[in-house]
C-alpha cells in the first residue's frame, strides 16, 4: 500500500468483496428516551469506497472548483505531512419523496478550515468561534511564553493558574456553541446531551456532524460510514484507508440522542 494512496490492487480488493466486508455499525444510549439507537455502516461503505477513489485521483477535498481556481490548503498532501490524516464519513439518506442522498463530512476542521463546498458543515456556530477565540488564544499563547521564560516560584506559578482558568472559561464558551438536533426536532446544547467532563474535539467528529445536516435538512439517515485517511496518527490506532466505528470517549454519549426519533420517520415517498 502506498503512503499517498490505497494502490489500484487494494482498491479494487476492497470493491470486488465489499459484500464480504464488516462496516461497523454507529449505535448510542439516548438518555431522553432510555433507548439504545443504531445505524448500519453496510451500504454507506460503497460510498465511502468510491470517496477514497476520489480523493486517490483528485488529490484534494475542493472537488467542487475548477482545477486552476484550486485552493492549495485543501490538498490531500496535507494529511500526509506532520499534521497527519484524519476521519471522513459519509451518510446515506432519503428525502420525503424517496430520493437518496449521500452526504460528506471531514472531520474537525481540514487545514485550519470549517467549511468546504462539498461537505457538510460543523455542529458549532462559526461565526462566534471566530468571534471569541483568537483573542484569548492569543492571550494563553502570550502567558506560555513568559511562563517558558520563569524558572520555579510563585510568579510562574500564578501565571500558570491564569494560563489554566482561561484555557477552561475558553472551552466553555466553545462548548456553548454548539446545538445538538435529532429526528424527534429536539435540540440541546452539547454539555445537557454529553453530561460530565467534555473532552476537546467533541460534536467535531464526522458522524455527528452527518447527523447534524440531515436532521435540520429533514433527511432520513440510512447508513453511515467512516475511514481514516492519510498519515497513521500518533498512537498506531488508526490506519490510512481503514473503516472505524463512532470513537466512544467524544461520540458515544452524544450519538444516541442525535439519532433519536430516526425509527419513527416514515418512509414519505411521493
Amino acid at each position: 500500500m502506498g503512503l499517498k494512496f490505497l494502490s489500484e490492487t487494494m482498491q479494487g480488493m476492497i470493491e470486488q468483496n465489499i459484500s464480504l466486508v464488516n462496516f461497523p455499525v454507529f449505535s448510542g444510549y439516548c438518555a431522553s428516551c432510555d433507548k439504545v439507537h443504531s445505524l448500519s455502516g453496510a451500504n454507506a461503505g460503497r460510498y465511502g469506497v468510491a470517496l477514497m477513489r476520489e480523493l486517490s485521483e483528485i488529490g484534494r477535498i475542493d472537488y467542487k472548483t475548477d482545477f486552476h481556481d484550486a485552493d492549495p490548503r485543501f490538498s490531500i498532501q496535507y494529511l500526509f505531512g506532520p499534521a497527519r490524516g484524519q476521519m471522513f464519513g459519509v451518510l446515506e439518506c432519503e428525502d420525503d419523496y424517496g430520493s437518496v442522498h449521500v452526504l460528506r463530512a471531514f472531520s474537525g476542521q481540514y487545514n485550519g478550515v470549517w467549511e468546504v463546498d462539498g461537505w457538510v458543515g460543523p455542529l458549532l456556530d462559526v461565526a462566534g468561534f471566530n468571534a471569541i477565540v483568537p483573542e484569548v488564544d492569543g492571550e494563553i499563547k502570550k502567558l506560555g511564553r513568559q511562563i517558558e521564560q520563569l524558572v520555579q516560584g510563585e510568579q510562574r506559578n500564578q501565571l500558570i493558574a491564569q494560563r489554566r482558568t482561561l484555557s477552561r472559561n475558553l472551552m466553555k464558551e466553545i462548548h456553548g456553541l454548539y446545538r445538538l438536533p435529532n429526528f424527534r426536532y429536539d435540540e440541546r446544547l452539547l454539555g445537557e446531551v454529553f453530561g460530565g467532563p467534555i473532552p476537546t474535539g467533541t460534536g467535531d467528529c464526522c458522524g455527528p456532524k452527518l447527523l447534524n445536516h440531515a436532521a435540520r435538512n429533514n433527511l432520513k439517515p440510512l447508513s453511515l460510514a467512516e475511514f481514516y485517511w492519510g498519515k497513521e496518527n500518533r498512537s498506531g490506532s488508526k490506519q490510512h484507508g481503514s473503516f472505524y466505528s463512532s470513537c466512544k470517549e467524544k461520540c458515544g454519549p452524544i450519538i444516541g440522542f442525535m439519532l433519536c426519533g430516526i425509527e419513527d420517520m416514515e418512509k414519505n415517498v411521493r
